[in-house]
């Protein structure tokens, strides 16, 4: 519900602990020149019966993600956060779970997509999946490291 009233993406405790993850400050992840932040739903979708976010809604993939992607050519890695942005960047390419998936990562990223992008997918930052980050602690140990090593490769300059 941050998120939503402030209009700004990650604008949360998920945010922080993905600045963290990337090893950046919250100035240079909403810089527009280092990061362009696509939700996979341009709206609130409100809550399900426990209190947590319903997936995002079908037609903004469809009227949104279609259209963006390819106004982008620039981009050269997506990190697709989250079962929902897995699904739609990796497709049938996805295994069986967000964690078989992401246990795979170099599979799709040694592997660019057909635009030439490298995906890398990780699971939502949110606290939500706290007990997730404890079961699999070789995301922590091997892939975060990766992937803070991979920013600031591609941002040397970034503090």
């Amino acid at each position: 519900m941050r998120v939503y009233n402030t209009g700004i993406p990650f604008n949360d405790p998920s945010g922080d602990r993905l600045r963290q993850w990337l090893n950046v400050s919250r100035e240079s992840f909403y810089n527009p020149d280092h990061f362009a932040i696509i939700p996979m739903g341009f709206c609130f979708p409100g809550y399900d019966k426990s209190g947590g976010d319903l997936p995002p809604r079908r037609e903004c993939k469809e009227v949104w993600h279609d259209r963006i992607f390819p106004l982008m050519p620039q981009i050269k890695l997506v990190i697709v956060i989250g079962q929902y942005a897995q699904s739609y960047h990796l497709g049938k390419r996805r295994h069986k779970s967000l964690t078989e998936t992401v246990l795979h990562w170099r599979d799709f990223f040694e592997a660019p997509d057909e635009n030439g992008r490298r995906i890398l997918p990780i699971p939502h930052p949110s606290w939500r999946n706290s007990g997730w980050l404890k079961r699999n602690p070789w995301f922590e140990q091997d892939l975060l490291p990766e992937l803070q090593k991979l920013t600031a490769e591609l941002f040397p300059n970034l503090d």
